[in-house]
């Protein structure tokens, strides 16, 4: 007859209750994955409809993982100055890091194309589309591999509206001499029609509008509560729809290819979590902000569409000929980049 082993002998063995063979379960997802990776990403401000996507990249990549591979985000700037995120993912500093285009063009011409004004972006999906398709051309990917960057996914930022203090442009011809808060393509077009702009960053620009420094801001709409722009504003436009900011969240390309290949596709998969969150914080941003507005007596100025008409006959082609120009100077494909966000744009419509 067999003896049986004794009770201590199974647990010893983990053959019951778990112990070593959860052990070894756990060492044996941790392999797949490789080494546990911890990541830092650097950002400014607060939590926000913005950073929903971040947060969700990094809670899904946490998930899949079972937490062998993890983001941590570092709000207001505590890592780096918004204008230097970029210099911080060349030196290697942080692993990941948003940016806006505008901040540093001259790094980043190629993904400025997607700041021109009044370029044929409908919704959040074309503007995602749009994103990814340049931010996958080659040009792009060599020029941003100069900063040893790679881009992952943007903010597909809503379009921009203004709101300001002061004398309320009730005509597009009212913003001539006007100081704007206007980043990228959109500060372009205020040009022709006379405002002035400035590329003040976006926690500068409460300050800036408070002092008078500048007279109103472009953001999109959720952004001007995040950053309390609302609370020295007097007026807000409701239908210039000039255009966007582009800010991808960037990564070390050292650091992607240090990871294994598991979580190179973790990292891949996330994106469409983040996309999808950002949507959704978009939209609830709208209903939540819109009655705070009213109630704080914001006056809302909607423009004739003759006038938004001639704004975009009068900025739209000349700045895109002017951004093909001095994108065409710095060896760039200039007329392929934009023709692409065009096509992209168009099919994406449908």
């Amino acid at each position: 007859m067999k003896k049986s082993l004794p009770l201590m002998s199974l647990l010893s063995l983990g053959l019951i209750f778990g112990g070593p063979i959860d052990s070894i379960n756990k060492s044996a997802t941790a392999a797949s994955h490789g080494k546990n990776v911890n990541w830092n990403l650097s950002t400014w401000g607060k939590r926000r409809a913005f950073t929903e996507g971040i947060e969700a990249v990094s809670k899904y990549v946490a998930d899949k993982s079972d937490g062998h591979f993890t983001i941590k985000i570092n709000y207001g700037g505590t890592l780096s100055k918004p204008r230097e995120n970029l210099d911080g993912i060349s030196l290697g500093a942080f692993e990941a890091a948003t940016f806006c285009a505008s901040y540093h063009a001259d790094k980043n011409k190629a993904v400025t194309v997607l700041e021109l004004p009044f370029l044929p972006i409908t919704n959040g999906d074309v503007q995602k589309a749009a994103d990814l398709a340049v931010y996958s051309h080659p040009a792009t990917i060599k020029e941003m591999k100069k900063w040893n960057a790679k881009l992952l996914m943007s903010a597909a930022l809503p379009q921009y509206e203004f709101m300001g203090r002061g004398k309320e442009p009730r005509t597009i011809a009212d913003f001539k001499g006007m100081r704007v808060r206007a980043l990228g393509g959109i500060g372009k077009a205020m040009k022709v029609i006379g405002a002035v702009p400035t590329t003040v960053t976006a926690p500068e620009t409460y300050r800036a509008i408070e002092t008078g420094t500048v007279d109103a801001a472009a953001f999109a709409f959720y952004s001007h509560f995040s950053y309390k722009i609302n609370e020295v504003s007097t007026w807000r436009t409701t239908n210039l729809s000039p255009g966007s900011v582009n800010c991808p969240l960037v990564v070390n390309i050292d650091a992607y290819n240090r990871l294994s290949d598991k979580n190179k596709k973790i990292l891949t998969d996330s994106v469409d979590a983040g996309y999808a969150a950002l949507d959704k914080a978009y939209s609830a941003s709208i209903d939540k902000y819109t009655p705070q507005a009213d109630k704080q007596g914001i006056k809302k100025i909607t423009y004739s569409e003759a006038d938004l008409n001639a704004f975009r006959k009068a900025a739209a082609q000349p700045v895109w000929d002017q951004w093909i120009k001095e994108a065409n100077a710095v060896g760039l494909p200039a007329q392929e980049l934009l023709d692409l966000v065009l096509k992209t744009a168009k099919e994406a419509s449908k």
